[in-house]
């Protein structure tokens, strides 16, 4: 008779005390140079991430050069006076060292990420690119070649030429929010390094900057550094540019990007609301969440679980560009795609799902996952550096207080149902929604027409 083996088997292991987590604060300071500092210490985050906002907004290209923001973002990592653009690339390399950046409707960022050890080479190759980026003439021609190999790729991408559609469709020609935010073939082959070199004149300089640096700084005497890196970076005092209002019509209709053969269509649907600093945001925040957040949401669950229309429907909102008076701009939008022949009633099931939350509202249910999902992830959210220095610094672009982040969170678990359900009803009101579908029109112009949710124009996908 065999002898059956037995196991000893471990104490299951249980769970620690939850420790109480806030959003972390940063320290503010001001260089000699007049730019503003925002550090925060994270033990244990041995990769240091730095950010470095620029007051360059979009609105302040040159007429005819839009996309020069763009160009000038990727030329400060293309050489300095000390180094060439290889030079500058294999400096970084040895750092272990990422340099990024980009340009957006606030301004233009920089976002580097170096091991805390060779913090003090990077900021100093940063600092560099920021005192006297090289603007050489072949390398601004090479990068403007780039963005107009770009141009078409995006056109053809439907969701992509269905966000361009609906800035044009929003905001009047006049605004640069109507405008692709990387330039047209048109603006960008007008670019040089001349032209790059004056706006660079004209818009950077450390009196308008703010520098955000995340990491564990033990041992690192930051002032020290800071003084001989980004603080040799000099330039005049200037007052921050102003913002001027936007205006955007979000009357109800349809425009349709005609792509004929297209076995799927891609929809936007959206307005503009109040930024950040309206005292809806937060409510707003979590009704949006409980329609269209996540694979749970109302739109979901109808349009891809129930009807199987699509892969999956989001709602979102997307602070454009800031004010200091809370006079900004967010977009407010529900993206997916569906299948052709389902254009029609996928639409047509969406505008359900819009009116019965106005009609019946969101349940209790609804709003504790929401609140459970944005606020009990939170700390896993955050766990990079990286992660609190881009907050940080999206705080900054939007001239929110420095702990607006950890204040949020604190008026999500607040919220109830009512609320929510107001702020989402508010947001998304049936009759004030623009909607661009990009899609074979010959099929789906008749059936969206039947629907009566705006006046239907086709145009013609470039």
């Amino acid at each position: 008779m065999t002898e059956l083996a037995t196991m000893d088997f471990h104490p299951q292991p249980q769970a620690g005390e939850a420790r109480p987590w806030a959003f972390p604060s940063p320290e503010r300071g001001t260089l000699d140079n007049g730019l503003t500092i925002l550090r925060c210490h994270r033990p244990g985050q041995q990769v240091v991430a730095v950010e470095v906002i620029l007051a360059a907004p979009l609105e302040a290209e040159p007429a005819g050069l839009d996309g020069i923001a763009t160009i000038m973002a990727r030329s400060f990592s293309e050489g300095t006076d000390k180094h060439s653009a290889e030079e500058f690339a294999a400096e970084l390399e040895r750092c272990g060292a990422t340099l990024d950046a980009h340009a957006d409707h606030p301004g233009v960022r920089l976002s580097l990420e170096v091991p805390v050890s060779r913090l003090p080479k990077a900021l100093g190759l940063l600092a560099d690119a920021l005192r006297a980026p090289a603007f050489a003439d072949s390398e601004v021609e090479r990068l403007v070649r780039n963005r107009l190999d770009e141009i078409p790729h995006e056109a053809a991408n439907p969701a992509r030429r269905a966000a361009k559609e609906l800035s044009k469709e929003l905001f009047p020609a006049t605004a640069r929010m109507s405008r692709p935010r990387q330039g047209t073939e048109e603006t960008v082959q007008k670019i040089d390094s001349a032209a790059v070199r004056a706006f660079y004149e004209k818009h950077v300089r450390p009196a308008t900057g703010t520098a955000v640096i995340v990491g564990d700084l033990t041992g690192v005497d930051l002032d020290a550094l800071l003084a001989d890196t980004l603080g040799s970076w000099t330039g005049s005092s200037a007052e921050p540019r102003p913002v001027p209002p936007v205006s955007a019509d979000d009357t109800g209709r349809v425009i349709i990007v005609d792509r004929p053969g297209a076995v799927q269509t891609q929809l936007l649907i959206g307005r503009v609301g109040a930024d950040r600093h309206d005292r809806v945001w937060p409510a707003q925040v979590l009704g949006t969440y409980c329609l269209g957040g996540t694979l749970t949401s109302r739109l979901d669950r109808v349009l891809r679980e129930e009807k199987g229309y699509t892969y999956g429907v989001r709602a979102f909102g997307q602070v454009l560009r800031a004010a200091p008076d809370g006079t900004g701009v967010a977009m407010l939008a529900i993206s997916g795609s569906v299948d052709t022949p389902n254009t029609g009633p996928a639409l047509d099931d969406l505008w359900k799902v819009l009116r019965t939350l106005a009609a019946e509202g969101l349940t209790d249910a609804e709003r504790d996952v929401a609140v459970q999902n944005l606020v009990g992830v939170a700390p896993l959210k955050f766990e990079t550096a990286a992660a609190v220095a881009s907050t940080l610094a999206d705080q900054v672009e939007q001239y929110l207080p420095d702990d607006y982040q950890a204040t949020l969170y604190q008026q999500l678990a607040a919220t109830g149902t009512v609320e929510a359900t107001a702020a989402a009803v508010n947001a998304f009101p049936v009759d004030r929604l623009v909607t661009v579908l990009v899609g074979d029109a010959a099929q789906i112009e008749e059936p969206v027409t039947a629907l009566g949710i705006g006046e239907v124009t086709v145009v013609r996908a470039e």
